[in-house]
């Protein structure tokens, strides 16, 4: 049974008619019968009966076959689109969606990670709030993103990446307000305060237990935070994996270690429905594995 005879006896199938199949193959209708007479002596099965004069009706084994075949053509579809995928690949431009949202600096170090493996790749990034992100997606413009758990999962296939703890960024100079190694979110509530519009669960923390922070700037750029810190302006509030954002400074971190609270997760996500280059679906492997 060759790939060839489950395409004949497919169109057979989905045309309901021989003669209609033919036409859509291209063929005259004695030599497709002649091959569907071919498959059922080579499976021992009959595998179509006439309905009417025109048409025909698939038997218990013909319609096992069919499902079959459909799934066999689609395999080897995808086999194909994939080798011809795999030879342009080298050339390919990776388009990549990043929420503005999203600060970790983990993304550099996975594009470096990747390069080294396929050097002819080369990136597009596209930033923007989470639901711009989901409209590039749904529009083709992006591949894959790395955003916030889109709202309608139905819609996409995701991948949860990680959440992490907090840190106090604090110039020398004010070392010795912080003396200890670690801190509790408490304890930094009367401190000149820098922290970020988007972390929403420090001040629903000094709500909760009925402190109100002296919050002497509310931003939206880590790096930025962070000089400010680094100038003595306040104490920067920022997530762990950030603290090296900016490399000329001599700021001190402290580990918040109470309340355990923690970066809101954010997702790889791609259109569910939607067929991944080859570099995309590596590039989602080597991600996903990233610690």
């Amino acid at each position: 049974m060759d790939i060839r005879k489950l395409q004949y006896f497919l169109a057979v199938a989905e045309e309901g008619q021989i003669t209609k199949a033919a036409n859509r193959l291209h063929m005259a209708q004695p030599p497709l019968s002649q091959q569907l007479k071919l498959l059922e002596a080579e499976l021992g099965v009959k595998l179509i009966e006439r309905n009417t004069r025109h048409s025909i009706r698939l038997t218990d084994a013909g319609q096992a076959l069919r499902n079959r075949a459909e799934q066999i053509l689609a395999l080897v579809d995808e086999t194909v689109t994939e080798l011809k995928d795999s030879t342009k690949m080298m050339q390919e431009t990776l388009s990549v969606g990043i929420s503005s949202t999203w600060d970790n600096p983990f993304l550099p170090d996975r594009i470096c990670s990747f390069r080294k493996h396929y050097p002819k790749i080369n990136f597009q990034l596209c930033g923007g709030q989470s639901d711009k992100i989901e409209e590039l997606l749904i529009n083709g413009e992006v591949e894959i993103a790395i955003s916030q758990f889109p709202s309608n999962l139905n819609l996409y296939t995701t991948i949860r990446l990680f959440d992490e703890a907090f840190v106090a960024a604090l110039c020398p100079d004010l070392k010795d307000i912080v003396p200890t190694s670690c801190i509790r979110l408490a304890e930094l509530a009367d401190k000149p305060l820098i922290i970020h519009r988007k972390h929403k669960t420090i001040l629903e923390y000094y709500q909760q237990i009925g402190l109100e922070p002296n919050i002497r700037c509310q931003h939206s750029d880590i790096r930025s935070m962070l000089a400010w810190a680094n100038a003595g302006f306040g104490i920067a509030i920022i997530p762990k994996s950030t603290t090296g954002l900016i490399l000329d400074n001599s700021l001190i971190f402290k580990e918040i270690i109470e309340p355990s609270i923690r970066t809101t997760p954010t997702a790889l996500i791609w259109m569910r429905d939607h067929t991944l280059s080859t570099s995309a679906r590596h590039f989602i492997d080597m991600f996903s594995k990233a610690p």
